[in-house]
């Protein structure tokens, strides 16, 4: 079963569990559960991680065409996964209950097959994302990796220079994008303000990479 429409009897949105992932800080992320029947519907999460997640309500009962909120939250964590990658899965089991019927009155065996009831299985990965750039380079593995022998101080002051310093790149680039511009117009007519707007451009990319240098330099030590 997957997580879209078509005539299943949930549908779950999003279809991933997408989670901003910091160092020691917890994530969270919200699941909307729709049940696409004119019957009651139980409901069950399950994770293969289920110390690292905390899941409310992990189990509940859905009114005929009604919906509910999952919020799955990732526990603080102390090291980054490896390439940011995580394998940890989620399967989130329904089965349609007579009318009435309150979460606390399921039989124990109502999400397994041995109970005889049709059982519908919605499996969601997970996939972790950094606070700055969606995708890291092969310079923020770098940067990671220096990060690990940090202390969480340590950690958190290297990951702002690190977003800072990315987005004085992103800026400088721009900078100097604009700048190629206005040296292609120099020999044009009728652009009095070249001069100025040209030397306001240099101004702003020599401060920019000297705002460069200095992130460089100041960059905490490793040792």
């Amino acid at each position: 079963m997957s997580a879209g429409g078509g005539n299943q009897m949930i549908s779950v949105v999003p279809d991933e569990l997408k989670f901003q992932f910091e160092l020691e800080k917890q994530s969270f992320c919200d699941l909307k559960v729709v049940n696409n029947t004119e019957h009651h519907v139980a409901f069950k999460v399950k994770t293969t991680s289920p110390k690292k997640y905390f899941v409310r309500p992990n189990t509940g009962v859905i009114q005929a065409w009604d919906s509910c909120v999952i919020r799955v939250t990732l526990q603080a964590q102390r090291e980054y996964p490896p390439d940011m990658q995580c394998k940890d899965k989620f399967l989130l089991q329904s089965t349609t209950v007579p009318p009435n019927t309150d979460v606390d009155d399921l039989p124990q065996d109502t999400f397994t097959k041995e109970s005889g009831r049709a059982l519908e299985e919605c499996k969601l990965r997970v996939v972790y994302m950094t606070p700055g750039l969606a995708q890291g380079t092969s310079e923020d593995e770098a940067l990671r990796s220096s990060m690990s022998g940090l202390d969480t101080n340590s950690n958190q002051a290297f990951q702002r220079l690190k977003d800072e310093r990315d987005a004085a790149v992103r800026q400088t680039q721009q900078l100097q994008q604009e700048l190629d511009i206005l040296k292609r117009r120099r020999f044009r007519k009728g652009d009095p303000g070249f001069s100025f707007t040209f030397a306001i451009f240099v101004g702003l990319i020599g401060l920019m990479v000297g705002f460069l240098l200095n992130l460089s330099l100041s960059s905490p030590s490793t040792e």
